[in-house]
């Protein structure tokens, strides 16, 4: 999978066994990946979410049920349910991580992207008050929070929040709401912190208008990849890489404090689309077929970056991975799920290979 241990060792530890874990968005790609690494790590998951979206999914492939504690089928929008669900699990860590995380969907429904969004993180902001035993959560948003400028530089924690389109504005605004929970609430809540990471790669993405799960299906069906922006550049970064951050800030937060918003980007900055066709076609050695969509479409950012420094500085974290070897485990993923290999094994191995192997159980 191209994940081999090195200088940038995870810094997570054993902190994760025995611990009760609550994930929100279990059922999608980067909760399918994170249950499967708590698992490993010994913790004791109990998710929430909707049920996948019809087709293959990482939650399917990686048969992620089978490691749950319980598996709650909820809209994270319903707030007594959250309610329910969060105080009967009994969680020492919440990983919030539920949203309508696709821009395309937010311009088509912007009224339901803002009220899961931002409403499903208010539901369990205040699922968690009072709650006890209850030691850190991390509330997972978006890079692209961001009020961007299209000045070309890269974004620090302390930079304006906005966005444009719905999506990105309804993660903003969930920012918002954190940061008013904290203030007003502070003794009735844990330390709580957001974590900002985008345009996460690996295998098991197969959501719609997004560029990688885009090329396998293209890829798989013999057809030709259209492109919304060619040449718009993006913090392409590996899934397991950003998850470490996830854990590690979970994990400072319950245990000596950490930053309240974090920022984790990729090693070597932002990469073009047309540069991570370029590295996948050199990892395949496949052609890739494309071509630019004609005509208008929809309103996106050209270029995003994130300046993850802090990160560096207050969690000890940085990227095992630079954007090509990520692309290169991304499709050996895929690869691998095409022959019809257990995805569940190889799934396993590669977060072996990421985290620290004294954490990981064999």
């Amino acid at each position: 999978m191209g994940l081999r241990h090195g200088a940038l060792e995870s810094v997570v530890s054993d902190f994760w066994r025995g611990r009760r874990v609550l994930v929100t968005g279990h059922t999608g790609f980067k909760g399918s990946w994170l249950c499967r690494a708590l698992h490993l790590l010994g913790a004791s998951v109990t998710g929430i979410a909707l049920d996948p979206r019809p087709g293959p999914s990482a939650f399917a492939a990686m048969e992620v049920g089978p490691v749950l504690e319980a598996d709650h089928r909820i809209d994270i929008r319903d707030a007594a349910a959250v309610a329910q669900a969060v105080r009967g699990a009994r969680p020492e860590v919440v990983l919030h991580l539920a949203a309508q995380a696709f821009v395309g969907d937010g311009y088509r429904d912007p009224r339901g992207t803002f009220a899961t969004n931002l409403g499903g993180t208010v539901a369990v902001l205040e699922a968690m008050r009072g709650l006890a035993g209850l030691r850190a959560a991390v509330i997972v948003t978006s890079d692209k929070v961001y009020a961007n400028d299209s000045a070309g530089r890269a974004f620090t924690e302390e930079d304006r929040l906005g966005g444009i389109d719905p999506y990105s504005a309804s993660k903003a605004a969930a920012e918002l709401a954190v940061a008013s929970w904290r203030g007003s609430f502070a003794d009735e809540l844990p330390p709580i912190a957001t974590a900002r990471a985008g345009n996460v790669i690996g295998g098991g993405d197969f959501g719609t208008e997004r560029l990688v799960p885009d090329l396998v299906r293209a890829m798989v069906a013999g057809k030709t990849l259209m492109l919304r922006r060619p040449d718009a550049t993006r913090p392409f970064q590996h899934v397991l890489d950003v998850l470490r951050g996830y854990l590690t800030l979970a994990e400072r937060l319950a245990t000596g404090g950490a930053p309240a918003a974090i920022n984790l980007g990729p090693r070597d900055g932002e990469w073009s689309v047309r540069g991570l066709l370029q590295h996948w076609e050199t990892a395949t050695g496949m052609r890739v077929d494309w071509q630019a969509v004609e005509g208008p479409v929809m309103e996106e950012s050209k270029r995003l970056a994130l300046d993850s420094s802090l990160a560096g500085r207050a969690l000890g974290w940085a990227p095992l991975l630079d954007t090509p070897r990520a692309i290169a485990a991304t499709a050996s993923w895929y690869a691998a799920w095409q022959r019809g290999e257990a995805m569940a094994a190889v799934t396993d191995a590669a977060i072996r290979a990421a985290f620290a192997p004294q954490a990981v159980a064999a």
